[in-house]
């Protein structure tokens, strides 16, 4: 859905509290009932129901019907405005400007903050196409149903937002990371176009290496990005430097998979800049060769050992592991099904 903050300025107190106590309420109800809203809301002189119908002209709650009873679901527009305000008590955020991306699992929209200037926030938006389907063939959380795509969505900005604060702590071509609240990341603003946009660049093959010895760098600090690929990499405006971004997906070198997402990253590269600028390299970054170089320096400097232990925990990176193991699933579901039914 498209983020529309046009009346976020104007939903009162009292709603905001109806509206956290629908959020509340969604952590063991798939449909929360009205009585528990008005009980959780602790309005001292009632009115919840109209303030619920007041939500719902905004769509930032849904009124479901079923045959026990009546009760509101939390839509993603609630949970942006739920989110912003978070930023806006901060005053982190002041405004919102226009859509400048979007993607599978995401919205990126240009922001203010009081003083003007820009920003960027990110809304992680897991399951809002075609994964939808996914959810009614395993559900990873409990009782966690209607409210398990914000769920994952909320954990998902916070692995972005752990990652990015200590990649960018540490030195690495990263973003400036500047608030983050449930599904909503806000970074700073670089002036900066995606790789997959740049038809050609002074030098191919000294990018190229700045980009191969990033995915070095990154695998000698314990981390492996994941999605490394012209989708996810900007080209400064000014310098023609290379910033990495989105990190929800990038994993320790300690994986079982690690190799596998190494030579995933760089194969991406590779078969990029062949295919965009005809540039090829027999030269690039082998796995187990970085790995055994590493240990020999004898390095400590684990930056996925530093992120485990900012409060991202093990089994937050299960779930959102489980889930993106389950999309890869069902998109192989969807190549191969007209193979084996004969639709060519």
């Amino acid at each position: 859905m498209k983020l529309d903050a046009t009346d976020l300025r104007y939903v009162t107190s009292d709603e905001f509290r109806v509206l956290t106590a629908v959020e509340m309420g969604s952590k063991n109800h798939e449909v929360v009932p009205t009585a528990l809203i008005a009980q959780i809301s602790g309005l001292r002189n009632g009115g919840t129901n109209k303030l619920i119908g007041s939500l719902a002209k905004r769509n930032l709650v849904s009124k479901v019907q079923n045959s026990k009873y009546d009760g509101y679901r939390l839509t993603y527009g609630g949970y942006d405005y739920l989110a912003m305000r978070a930023m806006s008590k901060r005053d982190s955020m002041h405004s919102v400007g226009n859509q400048i991306g979007v993607g599978k699992e995401s919205d990126i929209y240009i922001v203010a903050d009081a003083k003007g200037k820009e920003m960027v926030l990110k809304l992680h938006r897991l399951g809002r196409i075609s994964f939808r389907a996914i959810k009614d063939k395993r559900d990873y959380l409990g009782k966690r149903k209607s409210a398990s795509w914000m769920y994952m969505s909320r954990l998902a900005a916070q692995k972005e937002w752990a990652f990015m604060k200590v990649l960018h702590e540490h030195g690495f071509p990263v973003p400036q990371p500047i608030d983050q609240a449930r599904h909503c990341i806000l970074m700073e603003f670089i002036d900066a176009y995606p790789l997959r946009q740049i038809s050609e660049v002074p030098s191919p093959g000294k990018l190229y290496s700045t980009l191969m010895d990033l995915i070095v760098r990154f695998a000698l600090a314990g981390l492996i990005h994941g999605d490394y690929n012209e989708f996810n990499i900007l080209i400064r405006r000014n310098s023609g430097e290379p910033i990495v971004i989105d990190f929800p997906q990038m994993v320790s070198t300690s994986h079982e998979n690690a190799e596998w997402y190494f030579n995933r990253d760089v194969e991406c590269i590779r078969t990029f800049f062949k295919r965009r600028f005809q540039y090829e390299s027999s030269l690039y970054p082998r796995f187990r060769k970085i790995m055994a170089e590493g240990h020999s320096e004898g390095g400590n400097f684990k930056l996925d050992v530093i992120v485990a232990a900012s409060g991202f925990g093990r089994k937050d990176m299960k779930i959102l592991e489980q889930v993106s193991s389950t999309k890869i699933l069902f998109l192989k579901y969807l190549i191969l099904a007209p193979l084996v039914h004969g639709d060519y």
